[in-house]
């Protein structure tokens, strides 16, 4: 498998970074105790890139970024926030402007595992921030947090109407003056002011090493083997090809890509090299310049399979999702994807901050453009999808 790394490589952004499909909208599916991408707002003189079928597509300018950084310091000002100013301005919504603390924490995610407490949170109608999703067995967890749950205040600052990067950044305990280098240690404590319905309370939390369970595998009396994939971090490609390699002969897989936030690239490849003999799994381009990814020959490619899919499926998970689809590899099942077809690479600034830039768009095998478009199931199912996966994989020769 040939897989793109990060471009430019300076100083502090770890050798290795991968190039991602950054994890998704906050304002669609929240983000993590340490994983989070804010979208960009502002209209002014933007950058436009033109699709080919001449839709305007908004990039933030990587030379506008750091000039911009490197003229605020020397005026004594925030190269970060001079930076963000840009890319807010250029209405790219998936770029955005990171510490060097956020960016480590991003990073951690991306490898498997965090410091936090195991929330994650969104902002809400009205600038109120909730909690969008409870890690299993975590600090958040074992307090009776819930999903609905607002989240009114952290250490006493009040939540409504802030970033969700920073109510994130605060919930891991990263450094606030944007020169930290990493979070929290685990033990530390973190006090929230929780509301649900009329009932108000404080609940004081100590972060704790957690690692992000990304794949699930499920199997049926029936032989059939159920592969839920949340994200692609370092080592989901891995899992993904372990438990097809685990999973019954003649039985059948449902690949479930509902609400997968995408993540790394060569994660997600990896992950289709499990149903691939080899071949092509998406084309994109960095600036101007076209590249390909292959999969790994000697995939399983007899298993009857289906994939399921969602309005949440995003980035990673459509690349897998189209490229199966594409080869006619998989029945797709589901809902229209959420269309996140762009890809970031990080480059640091001169004040040690990190933007994560756009650099471009990915393509399925047979061409088609994913951003805001997404995929089409093969067959649409709004409601009981499993149900109908199930029936379509029996269909093709698969258990029930």
């Amino acid at each position: 498998m040939s897989g793109p790394c990060a471009y430019d490589r300076p100083r502090r952004i770890r050798r290795g970074a991968a190039l991602t499909l950054v994890f998704a909208s906050v304002l669609a599916t929240g983000a993590a105790a340490g994983t989070w991408n804010e979208s960009a707002e502002g209209a002014v003189e933007r950058p436009v890139r033109t699709s080919a079928d001449g839709r305007a597509e908004r990039i933030a300018d990587r030379a506008a970024v750091e000039r911009a950084a490197s003229e605020a310091m020397e005026d004594g000002k925030s190269g970060s926030q001079a930076a963000a100013d840009v890319v807010s301005r250029s209405g790219d919504r998936w770029s955005a402007i990171y510490s060097p603390g956020e960016f480590e924490g991003f990073q951690q995610q991306l490898d498997g595992a965090y410091v936090g407490v195991g929330l994650w949170v969104r902002q809400a109608h009205g600038g109120r921030i909730e909690v969008s999703g409870v890690q299993d067995d975590s600090p958040a967890d074992r307090a009776g947090i819930a999903v609905g749950d607002a989240l009114r205040a952290v250490d006493g600052r009040p939540s409504r109407g802030r970033p969700v990067t920073e109510i994130v950044a605060r919930l891991r305990g990263a450094a606030e003056d944007g020169s930290g280098e990493h979070s929290a240690e685990a033990g530390t404590s973190v006090r929230l002011d929780l509301r649900r319905g009329s009932r108000s309370w404080t609940a004081t939390l100590h972060r704790t090493r957690l690692r992000t369970q990304n794949v699930t595998t499920e199997r049926s009396a029936h032989g059939l083997t159920r592969i839920k994939v949340a994200a692609f971090a370092k080592g989901t490609g891995e899992e993904v090809r372990r438990a097809v390699r685990r999973a019954a002969p003649h039985g059948g897989l449902l690949l479930d890509l509902r609400g997968n936030t995408g993540g790394l690239v060569t994660e997600a490849v990896d992950a289709a090299s499990a149903f691939l003999d080899g071949g092509l799994v998406a084309t994109y381009d960095v600036r101007g310049s076209q590249r390909a990814l292959y999969a790994e020959r000697g995939g399983n490619t007899r298993v009857p399979l289906v994939v399921l899919v969602d309005g949440g499926t995003m980035s990673a998970g459509e690349l897998l999702a189209g490229a199966l689809q594409d080869r006619s590899r998989a029945v797709v099942v589901g809902s229209p994807t959420f269309g996140k077809g762009s890809v970031q690479m990080p480059s640091e600034l001169p004040d040690g901050s990190v933007a994560e830039l756009t650099v471009g768009h990915y393509r399925t095998p047979s061409g088609r453009a994913v951003d805001g478009r997404g995929i089409t199931p093969d067959v649409l199912a709004e409601s009981r999808t499993e149900k109908r996966a199930r029936t379509v994989l029996s269909g093709l020769g698969g258990g029930s």
